[in-house]
């Protein structure tokens, strides 16, 4: 962690403060420890620090105040609505400055996210640190300060007036699928549970307590934490449990809960690092049966893994570990957050948000390349030949009939790749960071995931409606 003893800039921005009910100055925190975090809300290392934020919250209450300081990366995470929308989803606590204009960011001279910054009850900056895992490396800094200052301290409780959470049978929906009997299944993460449902909306079953938790046993008992892809394989389902860093295994006949793969821990492998021996989930987003093989979008650590469902064995299978948009084969190709996946023949497409990017990977020929995508920091909305297209963070895609489906989160839009003529073009707009698609039943499912709502969209009269989601009595 870097140390200076300088006066810290203000933090006010003219997009104001969110999570609380008035806007605040540095002066109004003297005489506590000032935790600034610099983040934007699509990052997935962003998301990883949010724990160790929030434990340093509860074992400092009185003597530290976090404040998240949002420097959006992307144009559609600059909107205060959105910011919004991701502090209920993540269930952040401490108040968030929208710093769109990066001034703040400029002002600390903050050039990676995520970035935190540690500031005395003087108003000073003792230092900042980018990266994961904060706590270990903050702790003893907070111990010092609040041993110096001792009763200079302000330990007098601030009243910080959090952002309502939606009441909706839904809770950011994010990935569905259905099943050979009609029925689907979608991950309603905010709700940290999954859901069978009828195509007219009835639920016929909760996989999950609703409590946010890492809990294995029946339907009812059974925990997750922002569970999101799903596969089907015989009488099982699998399910990406993101934020506990694991696979899941749903065994339908028997409606009991089992983890296959991953201890809670985020893990890290990097180029010819833990190559051919079992690793763990880092962050799954989405999950793809290939005959006797599950795919997993390890957004977490920007790879691509292979679980043998004979053993049940997690293997590293794309991606060096690094965020970078690189083609080439398995082991070297680079990707930024896959977070969809979807099969067509022997090809895994991916959707990889970070660089606004959709790839391709020959699980034949074992090489990946990219059909639409320039970079980490090249987005847009632009139609038209994949050479010339652009798109916003997209998280979910799906295959039908030889062509591709894709949710173009920040776009709020459903768009059709044309793969014969390699030409994409929206279909469906106005949606709120739709997370995933779906073609059943001569319909197109979407997750219209801020909006807490699940869409159908006849795919001949284009008529689109809401679906009404019911729960059981």
């Amino acid at each position: 962690m870097l140390t200076g003893r300088v006066n810290a800039p203000e933090i006010n921005t003219r997009h104001g403060w969110l999570n609380t009910d008035r806007d605040y100055t540095l002066k109004d925190f003297r005489g506590k420890v000032v935790l600034l975090d610099f983040w934007t809300f699509g990052c997935i290392n962003c998301q990883h620090l949010l724990p160790d934020l929030k434990r340093l919250e509860q074992e400092y209450p009185t003597e530290l105040v976090v404040i998240g300081v949002h420097s959006a990366k992307f144009d559609a995470e600059k909107r205060t609505a959105a910011i919004r929308q991701a502090i209920l989803k993540f269930g952040i606590s401490h108040p968030v400055v929208n710093d769109a204009d990066f001034e703040v960011w400029k002002q600390y001279a903050v050039n990676a996210w995520p970035t935190v910054v540690l500031i005395d009850p003087n108003g000073k900056v003792v230092g900042q640190k980018s990266g994961e895992g904060i706590y270990d490396i903050i702790k003893p800094y907070l111990e010092e300060l609040i041993q110096t200052f001792g009763d200079r301290l302000n330990r007098d409780p601030l009243p910080f007036i959090k952002e309502k959470p939606v009441e909706a049978p839904l809770r950011f929906p994010s990935k569905l699928m259905a099943d050979d009997t009609s029925h689907l299944y979608l991950a309603d993460s905010g709700h940290h549970r999954l859901l069978r449902l009828t195509p007219q909306g009835q639920v016929v079953a909760v996989i999950g307590s609703g409590r946010q938790g890492f809990t294995n046993g029946g339907y009812a008992e059974a925990q997750f934490n922002e569970p999101h892809g799903l596969a089907l394989h015989g009488q099982f389902l699998y399910v990406a449990d993101a934020k506990n860093n694991a696979i899941r295994k749903v065994n339908l006949a028997t409606r009991q809960v089992t983890t296959v793969a991953g201890t809670g821990e985020l893990s890290y492998y990097f180029f010819y690092e833990q190559v051919g021996v079992p690793v763990n989930p880092n962050s799954p987003w989405d999950l793809a049966v290939v005959e006797d093989q599950l795919y997993i979008a390890s957004a977490g650590n920007h790879q691509l893994l292979r679980l043998d469902l004979a053993t049940e064995k997690v293997f590293r299978f794309a991606g060096t570990g690094r965020e970078a948009l690189a083609d080439g084969p398995l082991p070297d190709a680079a990707f930024n957050q896959p977070s969809g996946l979807a099969l067509i023949n022997h090809t895994l497409y991916v959707a990889d948000p970070e660089a606004s990017a959709v790839r391709a990977v020959d699980l034949c020929q074992g090489t990946v390349t990219t059909l639409i995508g320039r970079g980490l920091f090249e987005f847009g909305d632009e139609d038209g030949d994949f050479d010339e297209a652009y798109l916003q963070h997209c998280l979910g895609i799906a295959a039908h009939a030889g062509n591709l489906f894709l949710a173009d989160t920040y776009n709020g839009k459903i768009k059709f790749l044309d793969l014969e003529r390699q030409r994409i073009k929206t279909i469906v707009s106005g949606l709120e960071e739709p997370n995933d698609v779906l073609v059943h039943q001569g319909y197109l499912w979407i997750t219209n995931t801020n909006a807490h709502e699940l869409w159908r969209v006849h795919l001949e009269t284009w008529e689109r409606e809401v679906v009404d989601v019911r729960l059981p009595l």
